[in-house]
């Protein structure tokens, strides 16, 4: 292959850094009206009462509008159709949007917003999710609080338990995480003359934008039309919650014939943006005297907020994930979405998984100390390999990169001549290393299959350069550059010669969401078959030009090679093609293997195929302050091809930094159901300064469905990240930290507990 595999310049790369990319607030139109959102003070109130005229008296203030002027249904649909544009009855979180205000230029619209009264009721609110499935807990959703329950169950997990040598059985506790995407949220609506709908903004689904505008405004899909901007970051953030931030727009425009645009500041961004759910995972492992994982008894709650909108299937994978990759022959798993009077919770990068997964690769870790185990062994006589079972009843194919990851990520760390168990540690400051290993189901899988299918189409063009446009987004993870790869390979066309088009649902079909790291498996492969039927044309044609079998033609870097060596340049082929009138346009159509779930018994092919890592971490820790300072993060990922390296480093280099800080720093905090930190002064996320040196190993077991061999990980780099500076504090210290983030005053107060 002559481009994939290669290291090149990322397409989106120049226009980002000199500033000429379009992001929402570059987006301008004539008499484009600013929209404010007046926001619920309350975490649970009913409204007893909504007066807009003291808006309407302000100066530039064009419209004020409630959930009584949505003409369609006041419902943004996810999962289920819960999810309200503007709460009309009830207000279930301390930001909920009630109002919205169009104004000619942004005071204008602050200063109406400020004058909306809204009058409430105050109501009891729901705050912990262990007590909201108590009797006697107000009910804020259905008979139990409860939007969604999982089970797996395989084998005897009692008698199991029972004649284990040794048992670990704890709780763990994860808070909160933002997405802190570099652009908040941001849309443009604009009213078409024949009464439809055009939105353009920042988002990673467009297709769930159409969706819930069309719901809002009453419209039919083919009347709403939703193009992507420049995406400043996503990380999941961007999954549901724009289509709110296009309804909200589009509400304004509809009702005023004009185009209006809604940019949110970072405060309300953070204050009424979906989160990582925090959970609780009470956790329960029994192991033979060897180590061999016998038994596994989990619950795991997930509080999911005010509104389901994700949940249910974020829960889904998180319970598909939640005893990691390991064999274990005995398995009970309880996965309980909770409703809450919170912020909604719903897609974050891993999906379901990093809280669970702190809480497994902590138990095993707890297990090799207590067995008198390296803890590099105990995972080593654990992990899932080619043929083995997952707790699913999932066998899994040739291409589990996990021993080799494991291998690569101790290599790198000088494991076997550096670790020493937490005894033999002394000093004021104490260095430790942790270990952790991951997987991670590509694409939808059975939670989602329903989704899991994607369009492109793919157009060369007379002088040899070609555009080709998916459904799938780019935002800031690099499809844009995988996707020209392939097109470039496929054509034997330079790279430079390929130029994405962007996501247009008018232009391609509906192609499901941008997440599940799935870009590179599902429109990778549809951009392939589109781009099949034009290189046939090629090669039929530079096979008659050459007087060769079409077959024996290789077609790489803009010009055809006969067996022989002869060649004949792009230029000559594609003149022949257009004189025969061949068509050089295609679309092509992806969807998913099948995929299974028996929802009694948690039995199933859960995914298609599995990402793999494992992570190796360096800590030093001040046992006078508390501070734990990770010193260098060691990470190998399995995934199947690298079609760019560069950019698979990218990957694990960024998202290494987000699981520093989910493990150390990230935490929002409430207070009566009010959220206290939603600002960058006061969440805090890492800097540069706080990142150490990450070494990207990349480790290439292919994957059958992938393209060339491809597996999406995206979202990998992040999960296995928390565990392993626990495992690290452990080691350096002897204190297990059970609660995420490992602050300094949590790491003191268990200092000196100990």
């Amino acid at each position: 292959m002559s481009v994939i595999g290669s290291r090149v310049v990322r397409k989106d790369a120049v226009e980002k850094v000199t500033g000429r990319a379009r992001f929402a607030s570059d987006l301008f139109l004539p008499g484009m009206l600013r929209v404010k959102v007046v926001r619920s003070p309350h975490p649970r109130a009913r409204i007893t009462g909504i007066d807009v005229s003291g808006a309407l008296e302000v100066p530039g203030v064009v419209v004020a509008l409630t959930a009584a002027d949505i003409p369609g249904r006041n419902c943004i649909p996810v999962v289920y159709e819960d999810l309200l544009l503007l709460a009309h009855d009830e207000v279930r979180f301390h930001g909920e949007p009630v109002a919205v205000v169009g104004a000619d230029t942004e005071a204008a619209a602050e200063e109406g917003a400020r004058r909306v009264e809204v009058r409430y009721e105050a109501l009891t609110p729901v705050l912990d999710p262990l007590e909201a499935m108590e009797d006697g807990s107000p009910r804020i959703y259905g008979d139990d609080n409860l939007f969604k329950r999982w089970n797996i169950r395989q084998g005897d997990v009692d008698e199991a338990m029972t004649g284990a040598d040794l048992v670990v059985e704890n709780t763990y506790r994860t808070p909160y995480q933002e997405h802190a995407y570099l652009e908040p949220q941001g849309m443009l609506a604009n009213p078409t003359p024949e009464g439809g709908m055009e939105l353009s903004g920042s988002m990673q689904c467009p297709f769930y934008v159409r969706e819930g505008v069309a719901v809002v405004l009453g419209l039919p899909l083919a009347s709403v039309r939703v193009v992507q901007a420049a995406t400043g970051g996503g990380f999941g953030g961007k999954e549901d919650v724009p289509s709110i931030v296009a309804g909200q727009a589009a509400l304004v425009a509809v009702a005023t014939g004009r185009p209006a645009r809604l940019i949110y500041t970072r405060d309300e961004d953070i204050l009424s943006m979906s989160k990582r759910h925090p959970a609780v995972i009470e956790s329960k492992y029994g192991f033979s005297s060897e180590g061999k994982l016998v038994a596994a008894d989990v619950r795991y709650v997930l509080d999911s907020g005010a509104y389901s909108t994700l949940s249910p299937v974020v829960a889904w994978r998180g319970t598909v994930h939640s005893v990691g990759p390991y064999r274990c022959p005995n398995v009970r798993v309880e996965t309980l979405a909770v409703a809450t009077n919170k912020v909604p919770c719903g897609a974050y990068r891993g999906f379901g998984s990093p809280q669970v997964l702190f809480a497994a690769e902590s138990q095993m870790d707890e297990a090799a100390h207590r067995l008198g185990l390296d803890p590099l062994e105990i995972r080593r006589r654990n992990a899932l390999a080619d043929g083995d079972t997952t707790p699913t009843g999932q066998r899994l194919k040739a291409e589990v990169g996990l021993p080799e990851a494991m291998d690569k990520a101790a290599l790198s760390v000088e494991w076997t001549r550096r670790f020493e168990p937490p005894e033999d540690k002394t000093g004021p400051r104490r260095y430790g290393l942790g270990f952790s290993v991951v997987h991670y189901g590509v694409c939808l899988g059975a939670g989602g299959k329903s989704l899991d299918r994607a369009g492109a189409l793919v157009q060369l063009m007379y002088d040899g350069s070609a555009i080709f446009a998916v459904g799938t987004t780019e935002m800031g993870q690099g499809m844009q550059t995988v996707l020209s790869q392939v097109v470039a390979e496929e054509l034997g066309i330079p790279y430079e010669s390929v130029k994405p088009v962007a996501p247009d649902t008018h232009m391609v079909p509906d192609s499901g969401p941008t997440v599940a790291s799935r870009t590179t498996v599902m429109s990778g492969n549809a951009v392939r078959e589109a781009a099949a039927p034009i290189r046939l044309a090629l090669l039929e044609t530079a096979g008659s030009l050459l007087d060769v079998d079409p077959d024996t033609v290789t077609l790489a870097d803009g010009t055809a090679t006969a067996p022989d060596g002869r060649t004949m340049p792009y230029e000559r082929v594609l003149a022949r093609c257009f004189e025969e009138k061949r068509h050089l346009a295609s679309s092509g159509w992806f969807q998913s293997p099948p995929t299974s779930w028996n929802e009694d018994t948690g039995e199933g092919e859960a995914y298609i195929t599995y990402a793999f890592a494992a992570n190796a971490v360096e800590v030093e820790v001040d046992l006078e302050t508390g501070v734990v300072e990770v010193l260098a993060i060691h990470a190998a990922h399995d995934v199947g091809k690298a079609i760019n390296p560069m950019g698979v480093e990218g990957q694990i280099e960024g998202g290494s930094a987000q699981g520093l800080g989910y493990a150390l720093m990230e935490e929002l905090l409430y207070e009566d159901g009010r959220m206290l930190n939603n600002q960058f002064s006061t969440y805090l996320i890492p800097t540069s300064r706080d990142v150490p040196p990450i070494h990207a190993l990349i480790v290439e077991h292919p994957a059958e469905v992938g393209p060339y061999g491809a597996k999406g990980f995206a979202e990998q780099p992040l999960m296995g990240i928390a565990p392993a500076v626990a495992n690290a504090v452990f080691n350096a210290t002897g204190v297990r930290m059970r609660e995420l983030p490992i602050t300094p005053e949590r790491m003191w107060a268990g200092l000196k507990e100990k």
